[in-house]
């Protein structure tokens, strides 16, 4: 009897454990939902709580509201603003730095992030040519939400759009050349 009033304690234990996990991680995901608002000072440190409470997963909406409240309030300042905060997030581990300088060049840098590297044009980028001007393409849209509508940096943004094109004409240039030299 001792053994079996043990198991049924066991599991009784078990099973309460299991609801308080259950209603702690159901706590967590509706604290996550939320939309974040206010000003973009507030919006960030709702973000930065959110992220060091679980809801690291929710990273790419909230920077994507955060986003969308710098733009309804665009001040050449929230570009720094957007800077020191992914540095806080890539230093309590919500994202990789790697990650947080990605996203900042991304939509803050007039430097294409999708045109990187150290590579042979003729091998690896012509072949792909479509494909690294589409990517190109899609960054300068975000380089026009983060550069011109978030920071009313127009300069830069024009600067972006400048490179973006110099950049098609050389690569049209240089894949012409590199295809003209196989024959």
């Amino acid at each position: 009897m001792n053994a079996l009033l043990m198991n049924a304690l066991r599991t009784f234990l078990l099973l309460m454990v299991a609801h308080v996990l259950v209603g702690c991680a159901a706590e967590a995901t509706d604290a996550c939902r939320g939309q974040l608002g206010g000003t973009l000072d507030g919006a960030m440190a709702d973000a930065e709580s959110r992220l060091a409470h679980g809801c690291e997963y929710e990273f790419d909406r909230y920077f994507g509201e955060l986003l969308t409240i710098a733009e309804a309030n665009p001040d050449r300042r929230n570009a720094q603003h957007f800077s020191e905060f992914l540095l806080r997030q890539a230093a309590t581990g919500a994202i990789s730095r790697r990650t947080a300088e990605g996203l900042y060049n991304r939509y803050f840098n007039i430097k294409f992030v999708s045109l990187q590297g150290d590579y042979n044009t003729c091998s690896q980028t012509c072949p792909v040519r479509a494909r690294v001007l589409s990517a190109m393409q899609t960054e300068l849209k975000d380089k026009e939400l983060g550069l011109l509508r978030v920071s009313s940096d127009t300069a830069s943004f024009y600067r972006a759009d400048h490179l973006y094109n110099e950049a098609e004409l050389v690569l049209e240039a240089t894949c012409r050349a590199c295809e003209a030299g196989r024959r």
